[in-house]
């Protein structure tokens, strides 16, 4: 007599959850562009999402705790002169986040720690570079500041946010509208689709498609796409890759092994509502105290509900095998070092203890200036007395000049996080 073998899989009996209707964001008036990003960003500190505004683009942002119905004069991001069509939380500065726009530009924000009392309408930097409308936006796994964006003039620039400046212009590479771009875990090369219908691996800093030809799939899944778009959101630490249908009410989600036949369906998660959008919190911001996985924050007409995955477990220790070193805040390149040619895989992090985000840390922009790289101007004077090597006395006064002005900044910088949280209560208080 056969037997049927079962796979053996951890991730077999992974089950979804929807948030209880307090731990909801209530009264958010979601965007209604028809437009095929996912409208909403997370991260361990904040959610973002894109909304209705006059007069332009904004989007909102929410500290992650301030669940409930949110203030209908609740600052909002503002700045773009037409609609947001895409944001994205850097990977390495948990207070900074982009948009693109369809006004063809990019901007970058820092949002503080507290809640601002107005509209936070001055950008870092704005990004300008396409000649249409921006409708990607994507940062770079591991190397500082670098930013990636694709416009439906069919472009693709990578920026160097910290100087403003681009750093490659892939131009020719698609012949119609880009869909979506993605970077591999270590930033080396890109993967596209288009509207032609093909998929391209692109390695940016040769400017060349490195493979594009997937004529026979190694797996084939049918699926349901008849309500609109599939916003695929992959985990590499656990191998699930979790499908989420714009317009559709449910997540589907399989599991990815080396073996045939590759792909595993594992369950969908299904609720009444359509989703709008949807949001996907990177794995350090997860609650590993509670077998959690995944979570998700969906989008609907006027509220975003978040909804958790979790993988059944009886024991309250930490379970090791769900939850390998992930990747932290920390980056592990320069810009420069990137576009040199280095490659670096991401900087892990342990998740035993939780995660506790890093306090505000401010991008700072540094244009270059072209004076700066000109040689100086007149003959080279001798050398004189007067640029003799300092003495050790003097050099030695120096550096506790230094070490003082160290302290004495080091000392503001806990008085401003002190007057800040100082504000956050007050304000926190008075709503």
């Amino acid at each position: 007599m056969s037997r049927r073998v079962v796979r053996q899989s951890k991730f077999r009996h992974v089950f979804g959850q929807a948030a209880k209707a307090d731990q909801a964001y209530e009264d958010i008036r979601v965007s209604k562009v028809t437009w095929d990003s996912s409208f909403c960003a997370v991260n361990p500190k904040f959610l973002a999402i894109i909304v209705e505004a006059g007069g332009g683009g904004a989007f909102i942002v929410l500290p992650l705790a301030k669940t409930g119905r949110v203030d209908k004069n609740h600052p909002l991001v503002t700045g773009h002169t037409a609609p947001v069509l895409d944001i994205d939380w850097c990977p390495h500065n948990d207070n900074v986040i982009a948009s693109a726009s369809d006004d063809t530009t990019i901007m970058v924000w820092q949002i503080p720690d507290y809640t601002p009392m107005r509209n936070i309408t001055e950008p870092i930097i704005t990004l300008e570079g396409h000649s249409k409308r921006v409708g990607i936006l994507c940062w770079h796994p591991t190397a500082r500041n670098v930013l990636l964006s694709a416009g439906s003039d069919n472009v693709i620039i990578i920026w160097n946010v910290g100087t403003g400046e681009v750093l490659l212009s892939l131009d020719d590479m698609h012949p119609d509208i880009i869909h979506s771009v993605c970077w591999n875990s270590n930033g080396s090369l890109l993967a596209t689709t288009c509207k032609d219908k093909t998929l391209r691996i692109i390695d940016p800093r040769k400017g060349q498609v490195v493979a594009n030809n997937f004529e026979e799939p190694v797996a084939l899944q049918e699926m349901d796409t008849s309500n609109g778009v599939l916003l695929p959101f992959y985990d590499p630490d656990s191998s699930i890759i979790y499908l989420c249908g714009k317009g559709d009410s449910s997540i589907r989600y399989f599991e990815i092994t080396d073996e045939p036949p590759f792909v595993h369906y594992l369950n969908t998660f299904s609720s009444k509502e359509p989703q709008r959008g949807m949001g996907f919190m990177p794995k350090r911001g997860l609650d590993v105290s509670k077998c959690e996985i995944a979570r998700f924050y969906k989008l609907h007409e006027r509220k975003c509900e978040p909804i958790v995955m979790t993988v059944p477990r009886k024991s309250d220790l930490f379970q090791d095998d769900l939850y390998p070193d992930t990747p932290g805040p920390e980056p592990a390149l320069e810009a420069d070092e990137w576009l040199s040619g280095q490659d670096a895989e991401p900087v892990l992090i342990s998740l035993r203890d939780g995660y506790v985000p890093p306090k505000h840390r401010e991008l700072r922009v540094t244009k270059p200036n072209i004076l700066d790289v000109r040689p100086p101007s007149g003959p080279r004077r001798s050398q004189s007395a007067q640029d003799s090597p300092l003495s050790q006395h003097t050099l030695e006064r120096l550096l506790e000049e230094i070490k003082a002005l160290r302290e004495q900044v080091q000392a503001q910088d806990q008085r401003i996080t002190a007057l800040e949280n100082m504000l956050c209560e007050l304000v926190d208080g008075t709503d």
